[in-house]
């Protein structure tokens, strides 16, 4: 069944699970809508973008994976969680969902509707400065109403509290957080009683869209190959994470396979 096609629960779209991991079944049209509805209603929410990577740590790591099952979007974000969902609960999505693009259509949608949006993120100051550039030069009524790009430490407490109250009191009704996984999901899940904002975890989008990192050909995004252009482009740190990370997926759908089969056999004695 086409996502589009599916029934929601609470307003949100509906998540099946991979590894434990609960992933939402949806595209960009039925995830736009969503985070926009509640952005112009006030009502706080947390939206992930799950890869690979985000889906074995999760799946190995009960408290992330508890976290990131509260979250009220779980986008499935690469080829290889999409095929996943395809293959063992059936779904028939037909694209991924990925924090890049979603967050484009988000930021042109919020531009026309008057929604107002906060960037929280990116490697530098810089960096969130060339962004907004870039956003405000293809969405010209886009209200971007704050920005910071925050130290790699671990906030204290105090500034914890200054960064809620920075957020709430700017009037955003969507939050891009970009911090890379799973330190953007920890820290949307640790505000979402706090920041009265949809928070958006769009992972790479702040590098992409302001120009500083260059984003993987469509073409290899969408026969699963990301992975492969990125470990090309930078061998020495990538390599033994995605070996790792790849392995343990095979391995996990493997492991679910060979348990489906043995229920099926076993069901029919």
């Amino acid at each position: 069944m086409p996502a589009d096609a599916v029934g929601t629960h609470g307003g949100w779209p509906r998540k099946c699970p991979i590894f434990g991991v609960e992933v939402s079944v949806t595209d960009y049209g039925e995830a736009a809508r969503s985070i926009l509805k509640a952005a112009r209603e006030k009502v706080p929410a947390i939206v992930a973008h799950v890869n690979v990577h985000l889906l074995v740590a999760a799946s190995d790591d009960r408290s992330l994976g508890n976290q990131l099952n509260s979250f009220d979007i779980a986008a499935p974000d690469g080829q290889p969680v999409r095929w996943a969902l395809n293959h063992f609960h059936r779904t028939g999505l037909s694209d991924t969902v990925t924090g890049p693009d979603l967050m484009l259509i988000l930021c042109r949608e919020a531009a026309e509707s008057g929604v107002c949006i906060y960037l929280y993120g990116g490697s530098s100051p810089e960096v969130v400065d060339r962004l907004i550039f870039n956003l405000r030069s293809l969405f010209p009524l886009l209200n971007i109403v704050g920005c910071e790009s925050p130290p790699f430490r671990a906030l204290t407490p105090k500034e914890g509290r200054e960064v809620v109250e920075r957020i709430n009191s700017s009037g955003a009704g969507i939050v891009f957080i970009g911090l890379g996984a799973p330190k953007q999901e920890r820290f949307a899940y640790e505000h979402r009683d706090g920041i009265k904002a949809v928070q958006v975890c769009v992972g790479a989008a702040f590098d992409y869209h302001s120009g500083v990192r260059k984003r993987v050909p469509k073409w290899f995004r969408k026969r699963g190959l990301e992975w492969l252009f990125r470990l090309v482009q930078d061998p020495r740190r990538l390599w033994l994470r995605y070996i790792t990370t790849n392995s343990l997926f095979l391995w996990k759908i493997v492991l679910s396979v060979a348990r489906r089969w043995e229920e099926s056999r076993t069901s029919k004695r």
